[in-house]
């Protein structure tokens, strides 16, 4: 039976849960890249592509912070003396960041000090590898303070992928509460605004010479491939989010406790990408939806899903760019099916994840939509490919909803954006004829009006693109490594523009046929590749597609009739 919409009761709270990252271990992945994909999800939210060149600094030189979300400016911290450069999420030594937000304590939130967006884009401007990212992101808030809610971070380099929670202390006082672990190099994991990490691991692995320097710079405790903040139990307890052994303490449990949204609009996503690589994911399916958590009223009990997977299969980069693309198509939650799609299948929800109700009634409930992956608030996102095997990673970017985008190459090392991609190409208040982000949106919000008849040619395209991209890619790096290291900059960088500005064209080009075909809820006739016209060359008659059958059931008895 499709759960099209799942109620609870009406005292829990009703927010907006935005991002998603899954994250791929080396020896998971087809060609030993470690691999970490990212949905920026906000409404109002613009489409570019970040980009920051390398640089040197001056002793006693400040960097400015704006808080990434609002653009309020955060005060200043000490600069560098050289910072690396950034193309979107990934730095010149393929250290990438990702993030997802789950808020948690709100009495652990804080305005002062560096928000978790400024934290990304500084640690890929300082770090070297996943591990120097974490100790920069520790040390800045620990020097600084925490301006942000709670978020999970993705941090990967070309040999390792991290998870990392992260929560502040409080107003006024700086540090964080943190754990990070790193994924399995078999594995894959994810994680969509809630919490996932729980127990921290109780055996005592011998530690290194770098592992004792992180427990005394950090005031963290550094035990095998796991990291957190020494006194979080301790802190725990004190605000009284915590009881028990130190063995049960449940990282989770204690900073982002479940609620129901937590895992029908949160964790069913993570179940949505691990279902792809396993046979074994329907055992979850009652707790990534709730039913659980909704049976027993809340007093949780049963087996948590996995923080981690290893796959049946070695996952490519088209697998991450699919899973990212995902409605939860083949499973009861197809955002696509049911009457609240309508009779054209739309994926669109108005007003928000849920709205409350009474019905027949019955007492007001929150119901919630199904919240999959591909959302079509996403402003961007990506699928980075870390290549221990070439010193140039792939960061394949796109921009709006991704069921309905693409995603192009752009390497490591390029030394600008295309134009089409470019921050400043006008913003989501501004129409830009040349800016990616309002192409794809301009394709996508009329394919939403009939989604079932439009979007078939939307995939067509996208698998044309896909496929042209994933074919030249061996031989663009071959050519590249003829080539001098400035050489291969530009040869790549030009590579990476040029691809992206005919991808905008050929979708300017898409938008073109769909509004045509389509115009006022007709669709017109084609006949070999283009539309047909009758004999003396004007327009031949459109088809005029009815509702569908079970649609026109639903709304027949509202109808006049003889």
């Amino acid at each position: 039976m499709r759960k099209s919409l799942v109620f609870i009761a009406l005292m829990l709270p009703f927010a907006a849960f935005a991002c998603t990252n899954f994250l791929v271990g080396k020896n998971a992945s087809a060609d030993g890249s470690t691999m970490i994909s990212y949905a920026a999800d906000s409404y109002g939210m613009f489409g570019f592509l970040h980009f920051s060149p390398a640089a040197d600094y001056e002793e006693g030189a400040v960097r400015e912070v704006f808080d990434w979300d609002t653009g309020r400016p955060q005060g200043t911290i000490a600069q560098v003396k050289h910072t690396y450069s950034v193309v979107g999420n990934m730095n010149e030594h393929q250290v990438t960041i990702g993030e997802t937000t789950w808020g948690g304590r709100e009495e652990l939130w804080d305005t002062i000090g560096v928000d978790y967006g400024s934290l990304i884009y500084i640690a890929l401007e300082r770090s070297k590898t996943a591990r120097e990212a974490i100790e920069w992101m520790v040390s800045l808030v620990n020097e600084y303070g925490y301006a942000s809610e709670g978020e999970t971070f993705s941090i990967g380099d070309p040999n390792e992928v991290w998870m990392m929670d992260f929560i502040g202390k409080g107003p006024g006082k700086k540090g964080a509460n943190w754990v990070a672990v790193r994924i399995p190099d078999n594995a894959i994991a994810g994680h969509a605004n809630q919490s996932r990490i729980t127990t921290l691991p109780q055996s005592k692995a011998k530690k290194t010479k770098e592992q004792r320097r992180l427990e005394k710079k950090l005031n963290c405790v550094c035990n095998g491939d796991w990291m957190w903040d020494k006194d979080i139990v301790a802190f725990a307890r004190e605000k009284g989010y915590f009881k028990g052994a130190d063995k049960d303490f449940s990282f989770q449990a204690a900073f982002n406790p479940f609620d129901f949204s937590g895992l029908y609009v949160c964790e069913a996503r993570v179940w949505s990408f691990f279902r792809h690589f396993s046979e074994d994911m329907d055992r979850y399916f009652d707790y990534a939806t709730g039913a659980t958590f909704r049976e027993t009223k809340g007093a949780f009990e049963g087996e948590h899903m996995p923080l981690w997977i290893v796959p049946n299969k070695k996952v490519t980069a088209q697998d991450m760019k699919e899973c990212m693309r995902d409605e939860y198509q083949g499973t009861p939650l197809d955002i696509t099916q049911g009457t609240d799609a309508g009779p054209w299948n739309s994926k669109l929800r108005y007003g928000g994840l849920g709205f409350k109700c009474a019905v027949n009634g019955t007492d007001t409930l929150q119901y919630w939509y199904e919240r999959p992956t591909a959302t079509q608030q996403t402003a961007w996102s990506f699928v980075a490919q870390m290549r221990g095997y070439n010193k140039n990673g792939i960061f394949w970017f796109g921009v709006d909803d991704a069921a309905c985008s693409c995603y192009v190459p752009m390497f490591s090392c390029i030394n600008h954006v295309p134009e089409c991609y470019a921050e400043g190409n006008g913003d989501s208040y501004t129409f830009s004829p040349t800016s990616a982000w309002w192409t794809f949106n301009m394709v996508a919000n009329w394919a939403y009006t009939k989604y079932s008849r439009m979007y078939p040619h939307i995939r067509e395209m996208q698998n044309i693109w896909d496929d042209k991209f994933n074919s030249q890619i061996e031989g663009v790096d071959a050519e590249a490594a003829t080539l001098s290291e400035e050489e291969a900059r530009a040869f790549l960088t030009a590579y990476s523009c040029a691809q992206a500005e005919n991808l905008v064209a050929d979708w300017q080009r898409l938008y073109i046929y769909l509004i045509t075909k389509f115009i006022d809820g007709q669709e017109r006739k084609e006949e070999n590749g283009q539309f047909k016209r009758n004999a003396y060359g004007n327009s031949c008659g459109p088809n005029r597609i009815a509702f569908p059958e079970n649609y026109l059931r639903q709304v027949a008895p509202e109808i006049t009739h003889e």
